[in-house]
């Protein structure tokens, strides 16, 4: 098992910039995102649907920048919800130059025993919503004539994992509607790429998945340990940042795995 490397210090590769990431809260890939962009120089929003956790998040970042970032509320399987994040976030800073998609939900039900509900709600909160915020940050990016777009996907768009039929198909159209609206946005100027993560260890997903399930997962991985979130969101600062310039449409998996 390789040992994990140290925590990078900000190079100012997002300094400026206004960034909105949903699904922000808690301890995973949201979170880091957003800590990493504001080590990066951004000014971040945050967005999640679960308020205390928003909060404390705000409050977090807050001792590390030593100003309080606006903090949303946001369910984005409600289209009235995304507006308002979005007008939010422009009256407050008057654009969005970049915008995360990480909000997604996941599941471990055989397609046997899954039932219609189940099906859409993975996919209203994994794929639609994703959709939902990429819209209404078109809307806004290609008026402007720039902008920047990370969705959240996931290596399960392109493997086969028992119990996850409807979280792969979510994240496996996620990285469909990337590809898609990088050519609608080329035009304007506007970049949406994504990225797919294998598995990134916090504590929401060890209190949801089994303790034999995740030593499989990591088992797999080349380096023998699985990512640490900040590693992910590392590479959504790529993303967000000019030193992707000449990157639109792609899927970069974040991942060691074997073969």
């Amino acid at each position: 098992m390789t040992t994990v490397p140290e925590y990078p210090p900000g190079r100012a590769l997002l300094d400026g910039r206004i960034v909105v990431v949903t699904a922000a809260a808690g301890a995973g890939i949201g979170f880091a995102a957003a800590k990493r962009c504001v080590e990066e120089g951004a000014t971040v929003v945050l967005s999640d649907v679960h308020e205390r956790r928003l909060g404390e998040a705000a409050d977090a970042l807050a001792e590390l920048v030593g100003e309080r970032p606006l903090a949303v509320r946001c369910d984005v399987t409600v289209e009235d919800d995304v507006r308002a994040l979005f007008a939010a976030a422009i009256d407050a800073h008057g654009r969005i130059d970049v915008l995360v998609n990480n909000a997604g939900l996941g599941g471990d039900t055989p397609l046997v025993d899954m039932t219609d509900e189940e099906w859409h709600r993975v996919l209203d909160v994994t794929l639609t919503g994703t959709m939902r915020c990429t819209r209404a940050g078109l809307r806004h990016m290609t008026g402007r004539g720039s902008g920047v777009i990370v969705n959240n996907a996931s290596v399960l768009g392109w493997r086969a994992q028992a119990g996850q039929a409807h979280y792969a198909a979510a994240k496996a159209g996620v990285m469909a509607l990337t590809r898609s609206a990088a050519v609608e946005a080329a035009d304007h100027g506007v970049r949406v790429n994504c990225v797919a993560p294998s598995i990134a260890m916090h504590p929401h997903l060890a209190r949801t998945s089994s303790e034999d399930l995740l030593a499989g997962l990591v088992a797999d991985e080349a380096f023998g340990r699985a990512a640490e979130p900040w590693e992910v969101a590392n590479v959504m600062v790529f993303l967000a940042s000019d030193l992707s310039s000449y990157m639109t449409g792609e899927v970069v998996s974040v991942s060691s795995r074997h073969p």
